[in-house]
């Protein structure tokens, strides 16, 4: 969901557009199939040749890594156990981009999308007790990113992608998300390291697998005793193969997981942030990307979200709030909402606070819109109360009652109390 800075007649302006610090391109894995028995359900394998030139290409560039380490900022075994890897490690790698390969592969879904792909993977690794080779760039969506850039028309799909993400590592600790499920990034030593190790008969090499529940992957020593498991997820979405999540049994990591490991620069400006509020209250007022509405073959209005645009008006939010934040309260407002001062009627009942008001901690560090989300989630946790847009949880206080998860039922919208 793209975040906007809402500035308010006394508040700095937004920070300026920056290019992110593009890291070394991740090591794909080569095709090669280990174990024997029971015949694996895997895509064919490439011709012998092309087999010989991936692994000598493989080879090379790990020697070259090797050689270039010293110089490299991102050559350490960052993402392993405490000091260093631990012997006979074993990995699990799903690709080289969230939710790719399938239909995410040249454009992306949102921060939120995402992270539950990223989250149902560090559950299988953590599962089955291996590594997880995690993409070393998240896509930025053009959809939920307003600071990106232009392309010029001699660029290639690769080329725009790369522009259009950024680092894992701006983004989330990974050393903090290794304390619970041990990671390396596929662009580090360490992983073309293990690629290089992958082509020796005697270290299992690399199983290919494709529709095999985890729990096959554990128990099955074709799989289990492999190096690497490249696993190769749903078209659809990774998050496609945690789809028993609704089964208590099987969340190994909460919802709140990713949210909870920002990397450090943005935990800190969040902290001071709230250092600076004190006690405070917050609202997450999601609009802009939601409020998408079409006429049928009649002409007629109709909407996902029949509530939404009249449940998320200032007039509407002070009446749904006003049981739950006293008047006089400081609010945080964060939304996706792109009118100026849209929000300002509420500060007839609160002292109103939005991130642009925190420009000085902001401008020195955020680089799109998906950092910036990051942080106003981080404000958004710290709140004494906290509303939501919609409700995710049993538990949570919204704005509006419309479901969140998206029923296909076109509706009339309704803009009145009635």
């Amino acid at each position: 969901m793209e975040h906007r800075m809402e500035c308010p007649k006394d508040a700095a302006e937004q920070a300026p557009s920056r290019l992110p610090v593009h890291a070394a391109s991740p090591m794909a894995i080569p095709p090669r199939i280990v174990g024997a028995g029971r015949k694996p359900r895997v895509p064919p394998l490439p011709p012998a040749r092309t087999l010989l030139t991936a692994f000598a290409a493989a080879a090379a560039l790990a020697i070259l890594c090797l050689l270039t380490s010293s110089s490299s900022r991102t050559s350490s075994l960052r993402g392993s156990w405490g000091s260093g890897e631990k012997s006979g490690s074993k990995y699990l790698y799903w690709g080289g981009r969230v939710d790719c390969p399938g239909k995410h592969c040249g454009s992306c879904a949102g921060l939120g999308h995402q992270e539950s792909s990223l989250r149902c993977a560090l559950e299988e690794a953590l599962f089955l007790g291996r590594v997880f080779v995690m993409p070393s760039r998240m896509c930025l969506s053009s959809v939920h990113n307003t600071k990106g850039i232009l392309h010029s028309s001699n660029t290639t799909l690769e080329q725009r992608w790369e522009e259009n993400s950024c680092s894992m590592e701006s983004l989330y600790d990974i050393d903090l998300i290794s304390k619970t499920v041990p990671v390396i990034l596929d662009n580090s030593k360490t992983w073309h390291e293990i690629i290089s190790r992958s082509m020796k008969s005697d270290v299992g090499g690399v199983a290919h697998v494709q529709g095999i529940n985890r729990d096959e992957l554990k128990e099955n020593p074709l799989y289990s005793k492999a190096l690497v498991i490249n696993r190769t997820a749903s078209p659809l979405a990774w998050f496609m193969e945690c789809k028993d999540r609704k089964s208590r049994r099987s969340v190994m990591l909460s919802y709140n997981f990713l949210p909870s490991m920002p990397a450090k620069k943005l935990m800190d400006a969040a902290n001071k942030m709230k250092e600076t509020l004190g006690d405070y209250d917050a609202i997450h007022v999601r609009r802009g990307d939601l409020l998408k509405n079409r006429n049928d073959r009649f002409g007629v209005e109709r909407s996902l979200h029949p509530h939404l645009d009249r449940d998320t008006r200032p007039e509407f939010i002070k009446k749904r709030i006003a049981k739950w934040i006293p008047p006089g309260r400081t609010l945080f407002v964060a939304s996706n909402e792109r009118t100026p001062g849209f929000f300002s009627p509420l500060s007839d009942k609160y002292k109103l606070a939005y991130s642009s008001n925190f420009s000085s901690i902001l401008e020195p560090i955020i680089e799109n819109n998906y950092q910036l989300f990051m942080v106003e989630r981080l404000m958004m946790r710290g709140a004494k109360t906290f509303v939501k847009t919609m409700k995710e949880f049993d538990n949570d206080l919204t704005l509006c009652d419309d479901p969140k998860k998206n029923t296909k039922v076109w509706q009339i919208p309704v803009y009145t109390d009635n």
